[in-house]
């Protein structure tokens, strides 16, 4: 299972002389017909054989034949995206089967590549949605594109609307009051189901839809927990299937995240400029990085750079120096610097925070980080 718990243990995997190739492969079958993508997949491992030199190609070679195997063999159960992550050294193999399409790329470095990992559990962070109407409530949960249905809660004896006169020789108004009685002690037991659901689910953000009525009068009785939760409400029928619930959260969800991006970037930028444990490029972070001082780091998700690495401690640099100013070890050249810098701000605990676009932080260096002293 995807998550920052396995991606936390994968970023540790960087020591000693092994390879690991890492395949992302794009499986969506909305763009590839026919299956096309095994195409890809010989196309880019003959190419990556074609780089490497001899002694790399005796060491992944046995990778690249069981992934290639892999693809050809289980083509029936990939969904939009693949990631697989493999070192026959280490006796290593992952896969994800995600629900969302990404790039077409392999890595043979001797750390997996975690890069696009990172960037699909920030762009997808877990949503709650709240359906309700006034005997009855379904729960969902909303990850990595996908919605799934936890729970349906309904509440037997609410009293349906009556067309003349009362109820057992009530009134209409006090009719009307009976039905509002049941349908509050319904609000409040689904309310109650709510509070137990969140305190088991790592769910930051929620989202209530229904009838305009349901979802107004809802809304008004959370407490403040869940009330500071809500990030926006829509209206849809209780039996809407979970595609069409999906399509309405959806826009709610993408101008939630870029409201909260650039918010994020403001704070960065404000910080920094009062040297308030902030920084910003990517010599002034990888410093913070070296002192285990990163709390959170943030990053355009098309910033790539190259570098150099300490063959011995770890050491990453965008400096041109022969040896490692801490260790005296050797260093070597790393193309994907940044990935190395998000692997070990993982590993040292830190957020990571992958932004599709931000033209403030785009100007500022691509790159910043949010310190803890």
């Amino acid at each position: 299972m995807l998550n920052r718990k396995e991606l936390k243990k994968l970023s540790k995997m960087t020591k000693g002389n092994a390879y690991f190739v890492s395949l992302y492969l794009n499986t969506n079958p909305m763009t590839n017909t026919k299956n096309n993508y095994v195409i890809h997949v010989k196309n880019m491992l003959k190419h990556t054989t074609e780089k490497l030199n001899k002694a790399a190609i005796k060491k992944v070679q046995g990778d690249l034949d069981k992934i290639n195997a892999y693809v050809l063999a289980n083509k029936r159960i990939f969904k939009k995206g693949l990631a697989i992550l493999s070192s026959r050294e280490k006796k290593f193999w992952r896969e994800f089967h995600l629900f969302i399409p990404i790039k077409n790329e392999i890595i043979v470095d001797n750390t997996p590549y975690i890069k696009p990992l990172l960037d699909i559990l920030d762009n997808y962070q877990r949503y709650a949605i709240l359906l309700v109407g006034k005997d009855s409530a379904r729960l969902f949960i909303i990850h990595l594109g996908e919605i799934e249905e936890y729970t349906e809660i309904h509440t037997e004896g609410v009293p349906g609307k009556h067309k003349k006169g009362g109820w057992f020789s009530l009134s209409e108004k006090s009719y009307e009051r009976h039905i509002d009685y049941h349908v509050e002690l319904h609000f409040k037991d689904v309310i109650k189901h709510l509070e137990q659901f969140l305190s088991r689910e790592y769910v930051g953000r929620l989202l209530v839809g229904g009838a305009e009525e349901a979802v107004t009068k809802v809304k008004g009785m959370l407490p403040q927990t869940l009330a500071d939760k809500v990030i926006g409400t829509f209206q849809t029928e209780m039996f809407a299937n979970s595609n069409e619930i999906l399509k309405k959260a959806e826009p709610i969800l993408r101008i939630f995240e870029k409201k909260k991006d650039e918010e994020t970037v403001d704070d960065l930028l404000t910080r920094t400029m009062k040297n308030e444990n902030a920084v910003i490029g990517i010599e002034d972070v990888l410093h913070t990085l070296q002192e285990g001082r990163i709390m959170k780091l943030l990053f355009l998700k098309d910033f790539k750079k190259s570098g150099l690495a300490c063959k011995n401690c770890g050491f990453l640099t965008v400096q041109q120096v022969s040896t490692c100013p801490y260790c005296q070890g050797k260093t070597k050249k790393v193309n994907y610097i940044v990935d190395l810098l998000a692997q070990r701000a993982v590993e040292q605990g830190a957020l990571v925070e992958v932004l599709t676009d931000n033209k403030k932080l785009k100007d500022a260096g691509k790159i910043g980080a949010f310190l803890r002293f």
